[in-house]
């Protein structure tokens, strides 16, 4: 297969040569190749394995290697992208595109604010497998459940107008931790007490029994391996949060060695995390795993777990790309955003309310409690 050209992350759509009629080739989703929109030659997308019998495997990076080396690692790229003057996403954009929209807030975007952007290199990609008509459906059975909606984005859906695939970027974390910890087991016990119990216009004293908790101290040390904690290293979601909190449970068993071939016909968003604060991130969720076993070891009716020193070693990390669809819209200029999940098909997103709409479901609501009032006068 001749390829014309081809961008990584964060650099806009890749751009592969079809080997029949020299067309762009893009990635089709669900299909696992790279078809030719114009002639439909479909050309595979080579795994790079270990070894002639072994899976392909994703490189783990050390983390406080890249860190110290920082400006000098060379698990880093630059590539050129333009920040969206809404939303301060980074966003990439292909040769000769003059000028085109934020697909995360549907603001206009310019060649001329192009500039360069440093970040890690993708390790890995979990490619599409929602196609855009699929990911489209999804979205107008989302809106058709919505009350009070605008007429506006009810038009937007049935325009037809197609959804932006992006790839948003993710960083995992994976560390051997260790952690000593202190606290206190509670165990219960009951005791009779003799308590007033009102009985018709008196009172008595009545037996019952009184749950207590006797407390034991306890202190210990546990070690935990983490796998693949994942941080979203994008903030372009607004309100929704970001990509690892609005769809949780991503398929990371998925991924795939990245090449530039997943991303012919998609764009891919820098990311806007350090890699440090990416990791302090991480470390909580992983200091809240621990917490969570320390308080199982201690056992007992209840616990009290009064310090936690967690340490981690051999921590290594990924930059993988994770797929959705994004319907950027502005509705009283304000931006809103659906997201679809490009593995499953699940739904999320902003929604405006319409004003009028809501006015006569009010009015509505007013002139039946009026009526019910008059029905149960006159009765």
């Amino acid at each position: 297969m001749a390829r014309a050209r081809s961008k990584a992350a964060g650099e806009g759509a890749s751009t592969l040569a079809c080997s029949n009629c020299g067309a762009s080739l893009e990635y089709a989703p669900g299909v696992g190749r790279l078809v030719c929109p114009y002639c439909g030659t479909e050309n595979e997308i080579p795994d790079a394995a270990t070894g002639p019998w072994e899976k392909p495997a994703l490189r783990e990076i050390d983390l406080a290697t890249t860190l110290a080396e920082r400006a000098g690692a060379t698990d880093f790229e630059e590539t050129e992208t333009v920040a969206c003057p809404g939303c301060g996403a980074e966003i990439g954009l292909d040769a000769g595109t003059l000028a085109e929209q934020c697909p995360f807030c549907a603001t206009p975007l310019s060649r001329r604010n192009l500039h360069r952007h440093r970040h890690p290199r993708p390790q890995g990609v979990l490619p599409f497998a929602i196609t855009e008509p699929e990911a489209r459906a999804r979205m107008k059975a989302w809106l058709g459940g919505l009350w009070f909606a605008p007429s506006g984005l009810r038009r937007y859906a049935e325009a037809g107008r197609p959804l932006a695939g992006v790839y948003l970027p993710h960083y995992t974390y994976d560390a051997a931790a260790e952690a000593d910890y202190a606290g206190f087991r509670g165990d219960a016990y009951y005791v009779t007490q003799m308590v007033p119990v009102r009985r018709g216009k008196g009172m008595s004293m009545q037996p019952r029994q009184v749950r207590k908790i006797r407390w034991t101290p306890v202190s210990g040390r546990l070690a935990r391996d983490f796998d693949d904690v994942l941080v979203s290293a994008s903030d372009t979601l607004g309100a929704l949060g970001t990509g690892a909190e609005v769809f949780p449970g991503w398929d990371l068993q998925g991924l795939r060695p990245y090449a530039p071939d997943f991303l012919a016909g998609f764009r891919a968003e820098a990311p806007a995390l350090e890699l440090g604060v990416g990791f302090k991130q991480a470390g909580a969720a992983m200091e809240g795993a621990l917490a969570a076993e320390a308080r199982a070891r201690i056992g007992g009716d209840a616990q009290r777990l009064t310090s936690l020193s967690a340490r981690f070693e051999r921590v290594t990390f990924k930059h993988v790309l994770l797929p959705v669809w994004l319907a950027a819209y502005r509705y009283g200029n304000r931006p809103y955003r659906v997201v679809v999940n490009g593995r499953t098909g699940a739904v999320t997103g902003e929604r405006p309310y319409s004003a009028w709409k809501l006015a006569i479901a009010v009015v509505a609501g007013l002139a039946v409690a009026a009526l019910v009032a008059f029905v149960l006068a006159r009765g």
